[in-house]
């Protein structure tokens, strides 16, 4: 993958796979290209040169099959604050066809997994900064898409939110659905299947989290981290 603007060159060459079920960890410093390539790989960009395909579908050429198959939460949680938590999941349902018989008791059991059936009816503005968390991965994931987008989901939540959304995407990608998240909680790096680091547009390291502390000689992701982007 390639993505230039005009002289500049915000993804060089990226080359990688993400497997289906996996739990991905796209990482790297502000301003690294990580934002860019999401963008991309989410069909709302379209890259420079390169063969890309997201579940299953081209990017040049189907990028209106990939938004419908796959999922998206940034880190402001992307549900609408001034409707109830029964609205959103209906709305959401709606933008991804969802089929009208299924909405209902995919509802129901997605609130029952993440504990809060009964707040359906409240505004998302009256709720928790966890709960509304939670409430945004299971709106990304309501249409079990291929994959789902994580855009430093955990950004701003306490440490025991953190750790119980981690369960639910673990929950998520033992279904089959892939979790590619980007975050710069580099503890969180240590939970993904494999990770990727990116610096100045290029992906500078890619393996499982032990492997590449192996390689490089330290203890913590975090410590990788600096090692690799101080070189």
């Amino acid at each position: 993958m390639v993505k230039k603007f005009g002289g500049f060159t915000a993804n060089h060459n990226l080359n990688f796979e993400v497997y289906k079920g996996e739990v991905f960890g796209f990482l790297g410093a502000n301003g690294a290209g990580k934002t860019t390539a999401m963008r991309i790989l989410c069909g709302l960009s379209v890259p420079t040169s390169g063969e890309i395909n997201v579940a299953g579908y081209n990017v040049y050429t189907h990028a209106e099959k990939i938004k419908q198959n796959i999922g998206y939460m940034s880190q402001k949680f992307s549900l609408y604050e001034d409707l109830t938590v029964e609205e959103n999941f209906r709305f959401f349902a709606g933008v991804y066809k969802v089929p009208p018989k299924e909405i209902k008791p995919r509802m129901e059991e997605t609130l029952t997994n993440l504990e809060l059936l009964n707040h359906r009816k409240k505004l998302i503005a009256s709720l928790p900064l966890g709960w509304k968390q939670k409430l945004a991965f299971g709106v990304a994931t309501f249409h079990n898409p291929g994959i789902v987008f994580l855009d430093e989901p955990t950004s701003g939540v306490d440490p025991v939110a953190r750790r119980n959304f981690w369960e639910q995407i673990f929950k998520t990608a033992e279904r089959g659905i892939t979790v590619f998240v980007t975050t710069h909680y580099m503890d969180e790096a240590e939970y993904c299947h494999r990770v990727s680091i990116m610096d100045q547009g290029r992906i500078v390291a890619l393996d499982t989290p032990q492997s590449l502390k192996d390689k490089y000689g330290v203890d913590t992701i975090f410590d990788l981290f600096i090692k690799i982007v101080r070189q």
